[in-house]
């Protein structure tokens, strides 16, 4: 951006900091802007679009603006008990699942054993290049017996941070290295029956150091589009809870400007 540009943007960062605008509210429209601050549309918007990257501001419709409403705060109920847990066995386990029950009690119900399967620490990793392409696997998994679009990724190694399992499963499965790593979210594919903390980081930039060298693990190893992502949801061809939350986790922080409009 030039200096009118950098004015701008500073000014219009003051106005949020010091209270002129408040959480939730709606910004002057761009001619309103453009006017009050001495700037062209096409220099104004792309002083909106860095505040939208930035995540300070958001889009909303076609050439409206907003400052995100952080002030909601949903209040977790505090009058529930958690369930009593007197003890666990073990029926089944090796190096890649362990099979118990688990003797519970939920408040007001009479306790009994429920089954618990207990694998593995899991990360996954989605890489984006400068051209909004996502890395991915094409691959067979015999258990659903059908072929599908995955992220790399795979179990984190005793010792082992969840983030260097990531960039390591993505060299391995796919031969290339990311340049960095994110973490975003940490969740629980069935956490009703399944512990198997999955970990999902998100980066962009890779560089390519040559071929798989995972052989059992890696598929066809290609750049998928973003915008080809909601189809292959559509189709059935995302496999894994992972590859799932990583993607729609990208696709709902990516913000589209809205392109410019022709004044009167």
């Amino acid at each position: 951006m030039g200096p009118k540009s950098e004015r701008v943007y500073r000014t219009i960062r003051e106005w949020i900091s010091t209270g002129k605008f408040l959480p939730g509210s709606k910004l002057p429209s761009e001619r309103t802007l453009s006017e009050e601050l001495d700037i062209g549309r096409t220099a104004l918007r792309q002083v909106l679009a860095k505040l939208v990257n930035e995540r300070v501001i958001e889009v909303h419709g076609r050439s409206s603006y907003r400052l995100p409403d952080r002030s909601v705060n949903i209040q977790a109920p505090t009058d529930l008990e958690p369930w009593q847990i007197h003890g666990e066995r073990t029926l089944y386990d090796n190096r890649w699942v362990k099979l118990s029950l688990v003797d519970v009690e939920p408040p007001g119900v009479e306790r009994f054993e429920h089954h618990v399967v207990r694998l593995h620490h899991v990360a996954i990793a989605a890489v984006l290049d400068d051209q909004d392409r996502v890395l991915m696997l094409w691959r067979y998994r015999f258990v659903p017996e059908s072929f599908g679009w995955e992220l790399p990724g795979g179990i984190v190694d005793e010792g082992e941070e969840p983030a260097e399992a990531a960039l390591r499963e993505v060299e391995e499965e796919t031969g290339w290295r990311p340049d960095s790593l994110e973490h975003v979210v940490t969740y629980q594919p069935m956490v009703g029956m399944v512990d198997s903390p999955h970990e999902i980081f998100v980066g962009r930039g890779a560089q390519h150091i040559g071929n798989p060298t995972d052989i059992e693990e890696s598929g066809h190893v290609a750049w998928v589009p973003l915008a080809d992502i909601p189809g292959l949801m559509e189709r059935g061809e995302l496999m894994g809870s992972g590859t799932l939350v990583a993607l729609l986790n990208v696709l709902a922080s990516r913000t589209t400007v809205p392109p410019p409009t022709t004044s009167a």
